[in-house]
């Protein structure tokens, strides 16, 4: 019986040696300690994803096969790496990442030793990290880097803005990623100005009522 993780690794090697395209690589890697952390670091529960934010809004495309892009220009991959029972495999996507074509990676933990962002920091140096603590628990395991090793987090469970985070990173090179930033942003600046207008022109009472 083969080893998946043993795989996973070979994998994650032999595509480091591939020396392919920019264009055809992943440009995002969201990587989380357990797939008890999809929900939160995906898409779904109470607050949108990462997943939401790269797919419905800045135009981006799952990539799940290496050798075989999506269409779309900008794309994202997703791994389950846990610090504490694959540390091997936490280690090869990270030591590897750069060569693989990632220019960036979100990396999200949950639980008081959440490791996996900071260690993942540490290996992929310099490429950037964005560290998104699953629990309010995290944070501090999180943020919790020591001068020299730096870490960039969004707050517990904001997968989405870590998304947009990895986004603007990406934006300082590529001008369509700019432009969907700005985009985004132009169409919550009007989406607060016609609740704005609907409440104070509708009257409070109205406005209550609307969505019954």
């Amino acid at each position: 019986m083969s080893d998946s993780v043993t795989d996973l690794i070979d994998r994650l090697h032999d595509e480091a040696e591939q020396d392919r395209p920019t264009e055809e690589t992943p440009d995002v890697g969201i990587v989380m300690g357990s797939d008890s952390d999809l929900e939160t670091m995906m898409t779904g529960g109470k607050r949108r994803g990462a997943y939401d934010a790269f797919v419905d809004e800045l135009d981006f495309a799952e990539q799940t096969d290496y050798e075989s892009a999506p269409p779309e220009r900008f794309t994202f991959e997703t791994y389950v790496t846990s610090a504490h029972r694959t540390p091997d495999l936490m280690t090869a996507y990270a030591e590897t990442a750069e060569d693989r074509g990632l220019e960036v990676i979100i990396a999200g933990a949950g639980g008081k030793s959440a490791d996996l962002p900071n260690m993942t920091a540490s290996i992929a140096y310099p490429l950037p990290v964005i560290g998104v603590p699953v629990q309010e628990k995290s944070v501090d395991s999180v943020i919790g880097m020591p001068t020299g090793a730096p870490l960039v987090a969004v707050d517990a469970g904001k997968s989405f803005n870590a998304a947009l985070s990895a986004a603007q990173i990406l934006a300082r090179q590529h001008e369509d990623v700019r432009d969907r930033l700005i985009a985004y942003h132009e169409a919550l600046r009007e989406g607060v100005g016609d609740v704005s207008r609907e409440l104070h022109d509708g009257g409070t009472p109205a406005f209550g009522k609307r969505d019954r």
